[in-house]
């Protein structure tokens, strides 16, 4: 009987794998896969393997990666946790198995994207990351389990060095997908724009800009690796988001969390989680309230360096240590 104990993950959206952390073609959910797998590997006691639409199959910190049509099916994983598709229990048999969701599924959807069946055959607990993911989900598509683990940002953003008494110039970022609610913010900017005149709006591509947009400061940032977002970031004096429905953690949030970026939002969806009020930032009942934080803010550095001291002190509460640990508690590890 093997001492080991072998976790293995599926995924199911585009090539990547463990070596593409640092670039800019992966997001939030890509981003969590590779991090808790690699902390998981740390562990001479786990035997970990991650099948996806990988072309290239390499182990990387200790993580096997391998495309998902060169399964054995004969293996028979500890635990078994596929990423937001219950179809893929189908390619390996377990008795423990966990469906790791990253969005809000209705009932309605959850039938449309053929969830059901493979659903009630391999009676997954769901692995959601937060309480608005939690408490959106509906009984039917929770029915064997559902439990919270909320995720982290890289150790990247944690190493940073962020000097708590540095002002940037009145820069305002956005690194988050435009479908997240970007009208809203863009037509607060105008407002925004008449009480901090010296204020940059920057957002990320692709997004074509009128020139309204680029006559009030507005620009696209230029997308690079983790380092250039890193920079951008911590050269942002203010995180504007007002949050989506859809949203169920924003890493690009708790990014900014973490170098000490403060958030303005609406608290749409999960952002009332990445906000403390008046803390850490502001969560806006409207959009006259969204518009007034902005320029409080911006213009001012007092407001703005307690709200930076205030997440200082928090810096390193969410790691993928702490992932792990309530991961490994999660599967009664």
């Amino acid at each position: 009987m093997s001492n080991y104990i072998n976790i293995y993950f599926l995924e199911d959206s585009f090539d990547y794998n463990g070596s593409d952390l640092d670039t800019p073609n992966i997001g939030g959910s890509e981003k969590t896969l590779i991090n808790i797998t690699n902390e998981l590997a740390k562990e001479k006691r786990f035997i970990i393997k991650v099948f996806n639409n990988t072309t290239k199959s390499l182990k990387i910190n200790n993580v096997t990666w391998k495309n998902i049509k060169e399964i054995n099916k004969k293996e028979t994983p500890d635990y078994l946790i596929a990423m937001s598709d219950a179809n893929l229990f189908y390619k390996l048999n377990c008795k423990n198995n966990y469906l790791w969701s990253h969005s809000i599924q209705t009932i309605e959807k959850f039938i449309r994207k053929n969830q059901l069946f493979p659903f009630l055959k391999f009676k997954p607990i769901m692995i959601l990351e937060g309480d608005y993911h939690y408490n959106s989900r509906s009984l039917l598509t929770s029915l064997f389990g559902k439990k919270i683990l909320k995720i982290a940002p890289d150790y990247d953003f944690i190493n940073t060095i962020v000097d708590f008494n540095f002002i940037p110039d009145p820069v305002a970022i956005f690194t988050t997908k435009s479908d997240r609610n970007l009208d809203f913010l863009l037509s607060s900017w105008l407002s925004i724009k008449e009480k901090s005149e010296k204020a940059k709006l920057y957002i990320n591509p692709p997004f074509e800009l009128t020139n309204t947009h680029i006559n009030n400061d507005i620009y696209l940032r230029i997308k690079g690796d983790k380092k250039k977002l890193i920079n951008d970031l911590i050269n942002s004096k203010l995180f504007l988001t007002p949050g989506h429905k859809t949203e169920v953690f924003c890493l690009a949030a708790e990014e900014a969390r973490e170098l000490c970026i403060p958030i303005v939002t609406m608290g749409y969806g999960c952002l009332y989680e990445r906000v403390e009020h008046e803390k850490t930032g502001f969560i806006a009942k409207n959009k006259k309230e969204f518009i007034e934080y902005s320029n409080l803010i911006l213009n001012d550095n007092s407001v703005y360096l307690n709200l930076k001291r205030n997440l200082h002190k928090i810096r390193n509460s969410k790691n993928y240590t702490l992932v792990k640990k309530n991961l490994l508690k999660l599967l009664n590890i």
